[in-house]
């Protein structure tokens, strides 16, 4: 399947979605893959994971750039060629880029009921305002958790903890935005989150 979602919540930023359905031999077929880019992707020993990666460099192309323009630091952040920021996620069916003038962060997200059971494990501040009980419940984790990862991969900083470093203020899902911040070793930021849902996944993004 082509392209599944365009987004351009700025003048600067723009995301794309893929809804990943081709076989892993269709997505490899028509790319032009660095050799480590395929090492890396044959190296893989999960298809799911193969057709994910694939399916990125399928959404590099529709932004106008091919797999040569994307390098990775020390880190593990992406980065382009041409100075643009840009981040990635794939989960199970779907992939996602975003790529701007400023700092930012994906993240996409299957809703499953099993991320209550972790959900200590990344949300402190957040329980003063989620109700357990309600409806939703499974969705806002899933929002929150999507942007708190999206968070940690705008800095790549070994030692950042979702728990303990990043707060996502209240939010309605209907509104599809809120306000995230980072408090790390007295670094304060906020940054402009916004969300969406389809087909049983979440999609949250940061801006700086």
């Amino acid at each position: 399947m082509p392209l599944y979602k365009s987004i351009t919540p700025n003048s600067q930023t723009t995301v794309k979605i893929w809804k990943i359905e081709e076989s892993y031999d269709d997505l490899l077929t028509s790319l032009d893959l660095k050799p480590e880019s395929l090492s890396r992707v044959l190296g893989m020993k999960s298809e799911l994971h193969q057709r994910g990666f694939l399916s990125v460099r399928h959404l590099l192309r529709e932004f106008g750039y091919t797999d040569q323009d994307l390098f990775y630091d020390e880190n593990g952040k992406p980065h382009l060629k041409d100075g643009k920021h840009i981040s990635i996620t794939h989960s199970f069916t779907f992939s996602g880029v975003i790529i701007s003038d400023n700092e930012v962060g994906i993240d996409i997200e299957m809703q499953r009921e099993k991320i209550a059971k972790i959900a200590k494990k990344f949300i402190e501040y957040e329980f003063e305002y989620l109700d357990t009980e309600a409806k939703d419940y499974i969705n806002k984790l899933t929002v929150i958790w999507g942007i708190k990862e999206s968070l940690y991969k705008l800095f790549a900083t070994p030692g950042m903890l979702f728990r303990e470093h990043f707060l996502v203020i209240p939010f309605s899902i209907k509104d599809e935005e809120t306000v995230c911040w980072i408090d790390y070793n007295g670094l304060k930021k906020r940054y402009n989150s916004h969300f969406l849902e389809f087909e049983g996944f979440t999609c949250a993004y940061v801006i700086k």
